[in-house]
This record gives C-alpha cells, sequence and structure tokens, in this order.
C-alpha cells in the first residue's frame, strides 16, 4: 500500500522547496478548568488581574467563569511557540490564590449542573450563546478542555508551489484547495492522531450520569470504558448532537452547506459545527463570508486531549508529530470524502476510541486492512517522506520510531500510562497531585518569562506583566531590551522597563550626572554628600594627602549598577586610593570623590508620586562554616538557581574580581581563608545587587518621611522612574535634616530586586508600570 503521491514529492524536490516544506506559523489554544485544593471546580470568577475576557488576546474564558482558555500568539517554530504556551501557563498559575489547573481534558469534580457558573462576557450576544448551549448540551459536557493546534504554511512556500502545480488557477482557489485537501484527509484518518494522542481514558463519578451508569469503576471514584482512550472525542464526549455531513470539496460548497444548516436551526452560528477540524480566516469575525472573501489562513485542529503528563497538555515531540501528520496529508494521494466517506471516517473515529486499533478499518474504498496495518504503514510512509524530504531530519525520524512503538506496544500509550497511575490512586488524587506538582514548577521559576530568558530580568517581568493584562508586546531590538507594548492604538516604547515616555531625556541626563544631581537636589534642601569632582588621575592623586584619613567613596560621574565604584570606610594606603581611580576612570572621564556617610543604605522605587518598594541591600558576602574558605564559600553560595550573571535572574553572582580581592585585603582577609562557623564576611562595601548583594524588603517598615523625600528627589529631576539611594542612621527615626543622605538617584532602576527580594513580598513592580503606562485595571 503506498499512500504518498509520488508526483508532488518529485516536483518539492525538483523545484528545490524541500526546506520551504517545513516551514510555517504555529500556534496553540489550551482550555484548562480552575479547581481548588480538593480537586473540585473552582466557582470564582474569572481572575481579575488578566483585565477584559474579550479584549485580552492571550488568557480569555470560555464556556465557564471556571474555565480558562490560553492563546499564543502564531510563531514560525514549534519550539516558540511551545515555550510562550508555558509562559502563559505561569502567568496563570502564579495568579491563581489556592486554586490550581486541572491537567486532564475531563472534568474535576463537578457540582450539580445549575451550579457550574456560566462565563459573564458582559456582551449580551455571547452570553446568550453560552446559555443557549447550555440547555443544549448541558453544562457539566461543556467543561472537557483540550488543546487546539493551530498552522499555517508559510507563504512564500504557497506561492512557489502555487508557480509549479497551479496551472494558471488564481492564488487564493490553489491555497484553499490545499487547505481542504489537508482537510479531507485528516477528516479520514483522524483515528489514528486520537490513537497517538488520547489522554482522557478516566473520569470522574460526577460527570454526566448516564456515561457514569455505562462505565465501570474499580472503587466507585474513577470511572472508564475498557479500551477508551479519550472520552472527550467520544459519544461522551463534546460533539454535536447528530453528524452533519458537509462538503469539503470546496469553500463555496463547505460555506453553503454550513450556511444551510444554519438557516435551518439546526447550528446556532459556523462555531456550533463541532468538526474535528476546522478551516479558520484571518480575522475570524464573520467566518463564513471572511472564507468566501478572503480564504482560509490557517487549520485548526480540534481533537488534542489535554495531556497530563506534560506541564502545558502537551509535549514538543507531540506537536512536531501532529506537524508532520499534517504534511503528509498534503502530500498524500487524494481521496473522496463524500458523505459515506465521512460516515466510514466517524465509524473509525469511535472505534478506535472504543474498541482499540485491534479492528477492521471501515473504507468505502477496494482498500482493507486492520487499523493497525494501516496505522503502521502510516507511519512508515511519514519516516520514507521525512528521509526524502528532509535529510537532516533524525530528530524526526526518532519521533515516529516512538509513535510506531506505541502502536506495536499499546501499553506505551498516553491513555495506558495514566490509566495504570490513577488505578494506583483515584482520577481525583492523580490529577489533582499533577496540578499541584505543576503549579509548583510555575512557582519555581516565576521570575522567567520562558522563551525570553536572554533578555534582562526587569523587561522578562515587564512583558509578563503586560501578557497578564492583555496587552500585545513586539520586540524592537532584542539585545537592547527594546519592545513595543499595544493595546488598541496606545502604543508605547519602553527600554529595559523603565525608560519610557514618561521620562524626558533631560530628566535621564540629570539622574545620569551625579555632579548635577547633587546641585538639583541640593536645591530643593535635600541632603546629599560634600565631595569634589576630578577630571584627571594626576588631580586625583594630589589631593590624596587631603582625604586619606577621611572616610570617601570614589565613583564615576555617570554610573549605573554599582560599576567603578570604591568604598574607603577605614584607613587605606596611597596605593589603593590609586587603583581605586584607576578603576573609577575606565568608566568615565569624570570621578567624583564623596564623603562616605554613615548609616544602612536603602534603594526606594519610585514611581510616579508612589513608593512602590524599599530595599535595605546587603553587600555581597558569605557565611562562614569552619571547613571551607572564603573562595570556596563564594562558589557554594552562586550555586543559588536565583543567582546569575547579566541581569537575567533576580540576584547576581559574586564576583571574584579586582575591587573584591581590594575589600579583603583592606579588611585583613584573604581568599584563602577560612571563616568560623556563623562568622559573615563582606566581599565589597558597596551594596548594589548587580555586584552580587542581597536584597531585603523594608518596604513597610520604613517611615513615611523617608518615603517622601525620596519622592521628592524624583520630583526634582523631573522622574516618573527613579531609584533613590539613601543613608539612613536609624530607621526608628523619623527623618531629620542630618540622620539621612541621598547618595544617588538613578534612571532605569531595575524592578525585578523589588519583584523578587531575597527576604520579602513581591512588590508588583512591573504592574505599576503597566498601570502608568496604560491605567489601571477596573475592579
Amino acid at each position: 500500500m503506498n499512500l504518498l503521491h509520488c508526483e508532488i514529492i518529485q516536483q518539492i524536490i525538483d523545484k528545490s522547496l524541500n526546506k520551504d516544506l517545513f516551514q510555517g506559523q504555529f500556534g496553540l489554544e489550551k482550555e484548562n478548568v480552575r479547581v481548588d485544593h480538593e480537586g473540585k471546580l473552582a466557582l470564582t470568577p474569572h481572575p481579575k488581574a488578566f483585565g477584559s475576557k474579550t479584549e485580552n488576546p492571550y488568557i480569555q474564558t470560555d464556556f465557564s467563569e471556571s474555565q480558562i482558555e490560553m492563546i499564543t500568539p502564531s510563531f514560525d517554530s514549534i519550539e516558540e511557540t511551545y515555550r510562550f504556551m508555558e509562559a502563559l501557563q505561569d502567568i496563570v498559575s502564579l495568579e491563581l490564590d489556592g486554586e490550581y489547573l486541572w491537567p486532564s481534558s475531563n472534568p474535576p469534580i463537578l457540582p450539580d449542573e445549575d451550579e457550574i457558573p456560566i462565563a459573564k462576557m458582559n456582551d449580551p450576544v455571547a452570553d446568550e450563546y453560552r446559555h443557549e448551549l447550555a440547555d443544549k448540551y448541558g453544562r457539566k459536557r461543556q467543561l472537557l478542555s483540550g488543546i487546539h493546534y493551530n498552522f499555517s504554511f508559510d507563504e512564500r512556500f504557497l506561492r512557489k508551489l502555487h508557480e509549479t502545480l497551479g496551472k494558471g488557477e488564481a492564488y487564493k482557489d490553489f491555497k484553499d484547495a490545499i487547505y481542504f485537501k489537508i482537510a479531507r484527509n485528516l477528516l479520514r484518518y483522524r483515528w489514528l492522531l486520537i490513537y497517538l494522542t488520547g489522554a482522557s481514558p478516566v473520569f470522574d463519578k460526577t460527570y454526566i450520569e448516564k456515561c457514569v451508569s455505562l462505565s465501570n469503576s474499580d472503587d466507585n471514584k474513577s470511572y472508564y470504558f475498557p479500551n477508551m482512550n479519550s472520552l472527550r472525542n467520544s459519544v461522551c464526549g463534546y460533539r454535536n448532537e447528530k453528524p452533519f455531513y458537509v462538503s469539503f470539496d470546496s469553500t463555496h460548497n463547505y460555506v453553503q452547506d454550513l450556511n444551510t444548516l444554519i438557516q435551518q436551526d439546526e447550528l446556532l452560528n459556523a462555531k456550533e459545527f463541532y468538526s474535528p477540524v476546522r478551516l479558520k480566516t484571518a480575522k475570524g469575525l464573520n467566518p463564513l463570508q471572511e472564507l468566501v472573501e478572503d480564504g482560509v489562513a490557517y487549520i485548526e485542529l480540534r481533537l488534542i486531549d489535554l495531556n497530563p503528563l506534560d506541564k502545558i497538555g502537551i509535549s514538543r515531540d507531540t506537536m512536531y508529530l501532529i506537524h508532520l501528520f499534517i504534511l503528509f496529508m498534503l502530500l498524500k494521494e487524494d481521496e473522496p470524502f463524500g458523505a459515506e466517506d465521512q460516515k466510514m471516517a466517524d465509524l473509525n473515529h469511535d472505534q478506535v476510541i472504543m474498541e482499540g486499533i485491534e479492528g477492521i478499518l471501515h473504507d468505502s474504498s477496494s482498500s482493507q486492512g486492520t487499523m493497525k496495518e494501516i496505522a503502521l504503514t502510516c507511519i512508515r510512509e511519514m519516516q520514507e517522506m521525512v528521509q526524502l524530504l528532509n535529510p537532516h531530519g533524525e530528530k524526526l525520524i526518532q519521533i515516529l520510531d516512538r509513535e510506531m512503538q506505541k502502536i506495536l506496544h499499546p501499553e506505551l500509550g498516553f491513555a495506558y500510562k495514566i490509566k495504570s497511575d490513577i488505578q494506583k490512586s483515584t482520577y481525583m488524587k492523580y490529577h489533582l497531585a499533577k496540578a499541584k506538582d505543576y503549579a509548583e514548577e510555575s512557582e519555581k521559576s516565576g521570575y522567567r518569562f520562558v522563551g525570553y530568558e536572554d533578555l534582562e530580568l526587569s523587561t522578562q517581568l515587564l512583558l509578563k506583566a503586560a501578557v497578564k493584562r492583555g496587552i500585545m508586546f513586539k520586540l524592537i531590538d532584542r539585545d537592547e531590551n527594546f519592545v513595543l507594548l499595544t493595546k488598541g492604538e496606545h502604543k508605547e516604547y519602553v527600554k529595559q522597563a523603565t525608560k519610557t515616555s514618561l521620562d524626558s531625556y533631560s530628566t535621564v541626563l540629570i539622574m545620569e550626572n551625579k555632579i548635577v544631581t547633587k546641585e538639583v537636589l541640593k536645591g530643593r534642601g535635600i541632603r546629599v554628600p560634600n565631595g569634589d569632582a576630578f577630571r584627571s588621575q594626576e588631580e586625583a592623586l594630589a589631593a590624596y594627602e587631603m582625604y586619606h584619613d577621611k572616610a570617601i567613596v570614589i565613583k564615576p560621574k555617570s554610573t549605573n549598577f554599582g560599576l567603578g565604584i570604591t568604598i574607603f570606610n577605614r584607613a587605606f594606603s596611597e596605593e589603593d586610593y590609586q587603583r581605586a581611580f584607576e578603576m573609577a576612570f575606565k568608566h568615565d572621564q569624570t570621578v567624583l570623590l564623596e564623603q562616605f556617610m554613615t548609616g544602612k543604605e536603602y534603594r526606594f522605587l519610585v514611581m510616579g508620586a508612589e513608593v512602590v518598594g524599599v530595599l535595605h541591600r546587603v553587600p555581597a558576602n558569605v557565611v562562614g562554616d569552619g571547613i571551607h574558605t572564603i573562595e570556596q564559600l563564594v562558589h557554594e553560595k552562586n550555586k543559588d538557581p536565583l543567582r546569575g550573571r547579566g541581569y537575567k535572574t533576580p540576584l547576581e553572582k559574586i564576583q571574584l574580581g579586582e575591587a573584591e580581592t581590594m575589600f579583603l585585603k583592606n579588611h585583613n582577609h584573604q581568599w584563602s581563608e577560612i571563616p568560623n562557623l556563623g562568622q559573615v564576611v563582606y566581599l565589597r562595601e558597596n551594596s548594589n545587587i548587580s555586584t552580587g548583594g542581597d536584597s531585603l524588603d523594608f518596604t513597610d517598615e520604613i517611615p513615611e518621611s523617608y518615603k517622601t523625600l525620596a519622592i521628592e528627589s524624583a520630583k526634582a529631576a523631573g522622574a516618573t522612574f527613579c531609584g533613590v539611594d539613601m543613608m539612613i542612621d536609624d530607621i526608628t527615626s523619623e527623618a531629620s535634616d542630618s540622620n539621612y543622605s541621598i547618595i544617588e538617584i538613578n534612571f532605569n532602576p531595575a524592578i525585578h530586586i523589588h519583584c523578587y527580594p531575597y527576604k520579602g513580598k513581591n512588590r508588583k513592580a512591573d504592574e505599576k508600570i503597566i498601570d502608568l503606562l496604560f491605567g489601571k485595571v477596573e475592579n
């Protein structure tokens, strides 16, 4: 049996379209219901943090208030699509308070039908549609959830293919014909995908009474049909009340048949045609009219179960398998798909679900064989397809090898594994444990925006906050962390999270220049340290005698992140003094020498007219254990997964550089020394997180008088976003003329240190930026 269309394959090879064939646009839509800590359906409203249910392009509500839908943009790779869905899973999971995302297509513990909350969309048409569906299909059935897999070919490939095979046909008609051919073949062979991806074999006793009464149970809690691998795709799943056979021969006939069913009141609208495969348009507002006018934009597979074995409900391998299956449907011989063929396809669909893969395939053509034989043939020919058209596709061949093993050994299938594990527990306990494990995974890496880890962490956090609010983003310059945020007609260009249109260029220049900063603050009556500015090494060295017995700070005029700063708060040599200036002059042509201000240093994050967070930053340090050297303790502390390099993690790794070596020397320590148990050894005087310091949240402990000074400092520079570094002798006392000093104000303050402090709570600085740029969410 040969299913591949050899002529088309040869044409693709001859025209060198092999690489283009494997390109495309990929997207996922995923539904999950929310559950409480007992595995019961959460009856709480859709979280307000996600903004409008209808306007958020990433996080929406499905049928029920309890049912969240996550939607990726389209990407040109499976990897990007997978990672973005993982990021959405993380964003949603972290926002749920005492609730979890249920990882199965089959519902959790359900209340009575009328207690299941239908989504309130604030749109009379949308609200009425959901109530009509509830009346027609029942609310419990509506809670079945799954994955929608969206795919379109690369437009350049289709145009080249049109040039090769189009034979004078209009491009739109040719493109539509390609997608309709794939749809026909997918519907005919969908039984194989259901067999390979089915992952909903067991359901709870609170599901539809009729289905429960017909099924088996070993514990009167978890119910199943003996060979069923996908309840969602079965007669107990979510499908039209009766089968509808519409033409898939052409756009015209397809649209005409669906319009007829709507006019006859068989369907409420085109969306109610629950075909396992849909032909989609770009806008999706009036799908049937758009199909006629604009043609097919992409194809949507709706038969993929949520797989509890994977955090996001689908694995990368499954995504690659589906892609290969779509390509196979394009490259195989075309076959008729009239009403009788569709009936046979439905029979095969139900047979594989209820009886497995051993039965005879129903086929109106003369070719007969068992499902298992045809399945193995399909996998072999898909491997042949890869070998012919993608010689470097070893990974794809391996994926197909594993799928072949599932056909030969049913115990390797998803449904078999899930059912076996449930039998050792219960349906509810198994899935609730998975839900909690995945929530914990999201919590551990909650600071990351999966797929965008190369960006500075503050930028990652801002983008996650934007996604949560339904604000679209585009990376303008990835290396520069420059992004475009868009909501409707409102656009904001943002660099490194806090460089925005809300701060003027002159404001940035004021904060960047430490000399100007001091003058601006002094002009407002704000206390700043005294000092001098030097423009050459020689000029600085000449002042050594004046300052050699004083506590001082040496720093570049324009710096950030603690770069080039040296602090001497005890006796120091002329050699050390000289070296400190050499390091500072590497970062600027002008270097400041200022008096060292006593007290503890606190970073105030000012946004608008509000102090969003206050941190006490502890300089880089290690704690002795009486066994390891200082250097070894640094290496051990740096193993913390929250520590990294380049501002991509909440904390920075401690350096073993010249500044640290000099500091240790000045405090009579060396790297090879073994500190006593519990002895704290500091490695730098400055407390910047960027040089390995620890961040301790003090927002609730700092008196308002100091917060007022921080806000005044930001106003003095005209800054909306500002980091104010303040030395305070004793925070139990209110601010006075003598117990504080502003040592710096910083443009582009890092926000991640306030969102993920070493100790303390998340101050949601990322969300504050979105509030200032786009307005607050209405409660």
